[in-house]
Formats: structure tokens, sequence, C-alpha cells
């Protein structure tokens, strides 16, 4: 089984208030959408639904949490570090997500339960085809962190059939893909071929856990 950080009570109250009270866009039951905001080493922002000062004062509050996290999970990826992404994702009530392990780009994966008060967690297992599951349960402001490996971390989620499931995915990010495949012990060609038979995988996998 991968190895997880969870920290309960992650955002401050304000943040977890502000960020559950957005006006976001209806979603239906087999849906999923996504708002993308990123925000990288110099404040440079690019925001879907966040205003751009609140995005830098999210950066300035967690960012040094989330590397800390990094640390303790995987203190070799700490100097690839590049940008970080505060995605806020809604699935519909009944939409489910594949068992997938996630992109090289992301060095801590990370997942914060907004709302509603009851619903499913996330779901990591020991192999690709779901053995060994084990999952996070929701509560309200949890989050779940790990750092990927290639071909090994692999996870899924879905809704509980009831409600829309809204959660904060933030990921921090690098550019030096080569430099994650050489800390993996992973070849770096085959993982470009997999990317090119696969598009799918890695042009949705890029935002969600």
């Amino acid at each position: 089984m991968i190895y997880l950080k969870i920290v309960n009570n992650f955002l401050d109250e304000k943040d977890l208030k502000f960020l559950c009270k957005m006006n976001l866009k209806k979603v239906n039951k087999n849906e999923i959408k996504v708002y993308h905001n990123t925000i990288d080493k110099l404040k440079n922002v690019k925001s879907s639904c966040i205003d751009e000062e609140y995005l830098i004062d999210l950066q300035n509050i967690y960012h040094n949490k989330a590397m800390e996290i990094l640390k303790e999970l995987n203190p070799e990826k700490l100097s690839l570090y590049d940008y970080s992404e505060f995605h806020i994702v809604e699935s519909g009530s009944k939409y489910k997500f594949p068992i997938h392990d996630d992109i090289p780009a992301k060095i801590l994966s990370g997942v914060i339960y907004l709302e509603p008060e009851k619903n499913k967690g996330t779901c990591f297992y020991e192999t690709k085809d779901g053995q060994g599951i084990k999952e996070v349960k929701w509560k309200r402001n949890r989050a779940v962190f790990f750092s990927r490996k290639e071909r090994t971390t692999w996870h899924s989620f879905e809704s509980d059939g009831k409600n829309n499931r809204t959660v904060l995915v933030y990921n921090l990010m690098t550019k030096d893909i080569k430099s994650v495949y050489k800390l993996e012990n992973k070849n770096y060609f085959f993982g470009l071929f997999r990317s090119k038979i696969n598009p799918y995988l890695h042009r949705y996998f890029n935002f969600i856990i």
C-alpha cells in the first residue's frame, strides 16, 4: 500500500467557508467540472474561478505546509518544485473516475474534501485491477496527500450516488519530467510512449485525484 499523509482540518476556517460557498455552475449527475487555478514560484497566476489576490494568499498560507508534507513523503523531489495547482473540482452525484496513477508532473498530489457534509472519499489500491483497496473516508476539510510513483500509486474516486462531490485539488508540480523518472528509477522514454498511446490518461489525470 502506498504511503499517505492524512491531515484533518487542513484549511483555515475562513478558507474552508470561502471555498465551500463559491458560486459554481451546475453539474449533471454523470458529469465533472474542473476549475483550473495555478500559481508559480514568481507568483504568476492563471485562474478560472479564484480571485488572483486570493490565490496568492492561498499560496502564502499553505505552500510551506505542503512542502513539509512532500519532505516527509518524498524529500528527493523537493528541489523539482515549479508551481502549484489549486483546482476546484465538482463531480456529479453518480460520477465515477476509474483507477489510475498520476502524471509525473505531480510531485505531490493532494485533495481536500469540501462539500457536502457526507460523501465518498478517495480509494487507493495495491494493484491496477483494484486489489488491496483502502478508502480514505470523506470528512469535510480532511486532506489526503501522496507522492506519485509510475504505475504504483493507483487510486480512484466516485460520488455517493446521492450528492455532488466538491473538492480542492492541491498539487505541487514540476516541469522537469526527466528528473522525476530518474528519481523513480523508471524509463523516461517508456513513460512518453505510454502517454502517446493513452493521451486520455494524461489529458484528464493531470488535474484530478
